[in-house]
């Protein structure tokens, strides 16, 4: 078990938390939700003790072993990969350090002996005979190598560096977990392995995620921060999700009776409780939910941008044409003879190992880049918005966020500028910040008001998701599942491709894999992951 006891953290008059109380027991996942700057990692932090509350304590039984995903990609450069992962188990690298220097003295006496035969025992009682193929197990289950396995962490590229930093965390079973947005630069199909492994995973689990595919996947809790409260919830994301605003929606029902809407929360748990049967961690979760009380089910003091894309005009049957496009980068092809035609109401997740790759592909059809070979037309009736991956360069302005958006409306009038920057929840002297103090967060929410203001009949998204909180990506992905133009897209959010796409186009070395399906359809066919294997051996 682990505690936090009356948690306080204030930084100066503002307060983070006050008076944290929450239990987590073995078995169980907590998904830790709340708006950007709520403090979900800090309060990781808290309990993994690398930050002290101003108040309270965290409490857990003596011998306890606390795991947690190392944020600093270059702290192991000097170490081989196999070692770094061991080095998760501090206690058991430690005794395997000092034995390796007791048997390496020139000068090995009877106390040394004495000791080494201590050693032995409290390695062999860790299983520390098994540690190296548990380590290399892990690696190879999250897509390293064996080849790489005696290399220098310095050696491995960012995305690999990620994935090794993950098995460290998962080494030697530890008693918790603790894990700051994992899925990051992680591909699909590690994501879907870690899924796997959480949902099996017997003692404590406690993760930060952005990801509500993932959260859904692995959580039996929600642990929720608002306005500086702490309230744990029973059931995953989507649960908390859907009945926080089944009873925002019955809370400003007048008309309806209290016993009304009893039932119809009852109904919501029954509801919920049969489709859980079918996840991962089915038993216990139903189980949690089947004796959930409805009072515990609470309204979300949450605020979800506005967000809406509507057309200036209707696209004609033309849209978009590409014909033999392919674009290097030091000499190296990042794709190439790309060929698809894009058709009235496509919404297209455009996927790659590379994402330099998709990238670059968008900044072509943008005509921000011109490719080695090939030809693109757009429609005559087309209008392109774009969100880029970087967007810094539409901050390098000494304007205030009004005069911002201002720019790109043809609109000046401040009252309608306003509205739309209302919508992505920037309101009254909000709307005077200076583009430079922005967070990465707060400028994509202009993007956003800027592509809204466009009223664009065909939109180019790179990385939708980046810097939002989940309010901002729940809402965004709901816009385009309503949205009537056509959507080109990359993202890593799995609900997010999964809800929106309707057809699948991922750029290899090979060339393009171009599918006219779901994204979970494509990830799990059998035919797709041979044809994979192949365009990027």
């Amino acid at each position: 078990m682990l505690a936090v006891s009356n948690v306080s953290l204030r930084y100066g008059k503002r307060v983070l938390f006050e008076e944290v109380n929450v239990k987590f027991t073995p078995g169980n996942c907590y998904g830790i939700i709340g708006a950007n700057g709520a403090g979900k990692s800090t309060l990781l932090k808290i309990m993994s003790g690398e930050i002290d509350a101003t108040t309270g304590q965290i409490v857990m039984p003596p011998n306890t072993r606390m795991s947690v995903l190392k944020q600093n990609h270059f702290g192991y450069d000097q170490f081989p990969v196999l070692q770094t992962v061991i080095m998760g188990h501090k206690v058991l690298w430690d005794i395997m350090q000092e034995k390796d220097a007791i048997y390496a003295k020139p000068d090995f006496s009877d106390a040394d002996g004495v000791r080494a035969s201590e050693l032995e025992n409290e390695f062999a009682e860790m299983n520390g005979w098994d540690a190296e193929n548990e380590a290399a197990s892990l690696l190879s289950n999250l897509g390293i190598g064996e080849a790489l396995h005696q290399r220098l962490m310095a050696d491995l590229s960012g995305k690999d560096k990620i994935k090794v930093l993950l098995a460290q965390a998962l080494f030697g079973n530890p008693d918790i977990l603790l894990l700051d947005e994992p899925t990051n630069d992680v591909d699909v199909e590690t994501v879907m392995w870690l899924e796997s492994f959480l949902a099996e995973f017997k003692n404590i689990v406690i993760v930060v995620s952005h990801d509500r595919h993932f959260l859904d996947a692995v959580c039996t809790h929600v642990v929720d921060i608002d306005f500086g409260k702490v309230q744990l919830y029973s059931g995953n994301y989507t649960f908390w999700y859907e009945s926080s605003q089944l009873a925002a929606k019955q809370r400003s029902d007048q008309n309806k009776k209290n016993d009304e809407k009893r039932k119809e929360l009852q109904e919501f748990i029954m509801r919920f409780s049969a489709n859980v049967a079918k996840s991962k961690q089915a038993t216990s979760r139903r189980k949690m939910l089947e004796k959930l009380n409805v009072d515990e089910i609470k309204p979300s003091n949450r605020k979800y941008p506005g967000i809406n894309f509507n057309q200036e005009r209707e696209a004609g049957d033309q849209i978009l044409t590409v014909k033999g496009l392919s674009k290097k980068s030091d000499g190296v092809f990042l794709f190439k003879d790309i060929d698809f035609t894009l058709s009235k109401g496509d919404k297209i997740a455009v996927l790659s190992k590379e994402s330099i790759a998709v990238s670059t592909f968008f900044k072509v059809l943008m005509e921000e880049e011109q490719p080695e070979t090939g030809t693109f037309k757009w429609g005559v009736t087309i209008k392109k918005a774009f969100l880029p991956n970087d967007n810094a360069t539409y901050f390098n302005v000494d304007l205030n966020l009004i005069d911002w958006l201002r720019q790109y409306s043809n609109e000046k009038d401040e009252t309608y500028i306003r509205g739309f920057l209302g919508r992505m929840l920037f309101s009254g002297e909000e709307t005077l910040k200076k583009c430079s103090v922005l967070s990465g967060g707060e400028k994509m929410r202009c993007m956003i008001s800027r592509m809204m203001l466009q009223q664009a009949n065909s939109l180019l998204l790179d990385e939708p998701t980046n810097h939002l909180d989940l309010e901002s990506i729940t809402a965004f992905n709901n816009s385009l599942k309503d949205y009537k133009g056509t959507v080109l897209f990359a993202c890593h959010d799995h609900e997010f491709v999964q809800t929106v796409a309707n057809r699948i186009i991922e750029i290899t070395p090979k060339g393009i894999i171009d599918k006219l399906m779901t994204y979970d359809d494509y990830i799990q066919s059998p035919e797709i992951k041979e044809l994979r294997k192949k365009m990027y051996a």
